[in-house]
């Protein structure tokens, strides 16, 4: 699959979970400490620009996350879609260090779509929503990240690692992983 076509993928289904999401619902509790529903898009649509930084292209803004969460994603979605089809734009190479020095498109797939596919779970979760995520692509992620697990702990974007049980599914043990609790639910409305 082209970083193009994985992004489409992984990007449809969080635009599934972002339209599902009542009004009402979007400053409710996610199941990463402090943050709202709201947060969980503002995260993705915020931190993207460190893959464009220093290159000559950029995602044009969309809504305020505050003022329409929805359409910010779907505003940001086509622009970061845009990016990855054009050829030229995907091989471009970031020059954040952290990125690895490798083509947009490849930075993206590494470190974007997994992001949007692991808080594809916390938005659905917060929400109400089926929050299935797809087997293997939970088993591909588990697999490329457990044998990387003190990095990715000392880089302070993973909670301490949750034990679930070698016998929980691919999807429950992938979340432990990342310090996910997969029994969280959204406190009762009042």
């Amino acid at each position: 699959m082209t970083p193009a076509e994985e992004f489409a993928e992984v990007a449809a289904r969080f635009g599934e979970v972002v339209a599902g999401v009542r009004p009402e619902q979007w400053d409710d509790p996610a199941p990463v400490p402090d943050w709202t529903a709201r947060d969980v898009v503002r995260h993705l649509v915020e931190w993207f620009p460190a893959l464009t930084h220093g290159l000559p292209v950029a995602v044009a803004p969309g809504p305020s996350v505050d003022d329409d969460p929805a359409g910010a994603w779907s505003a940001f979605q086509r622009g970061v879609q845009d990016l990855l089809d054009d050829p030229d734009s995907a091989a471009l190479v970031p020059t954040n260090p952290n990125f690895g020095g490798v083509p947009l498109g490849e930075a993206v797939t590494r470190f974007f779509s997994t992001d949007v596919f692991m808080h594809t779970w916390d938005l659905a979760r917060a929400t109400g929503q089926d929050a299935t995520l797809d087997p293997e692509r939970c088993a591909a992620m588990l697999s490329g990240m457990e044998p990387i697990d003190d990095l990715l702990r000392q880089s302070g974007q993973y909670g301490p690692r949750i034990d679930v049980g070698e016998d929980a599914d691919v999807q429950t043990r992938m979340l432990g992983f990342i310090g996910r609790d997969p029994l969280w639910r959204p406190p009762a409305r009042a």
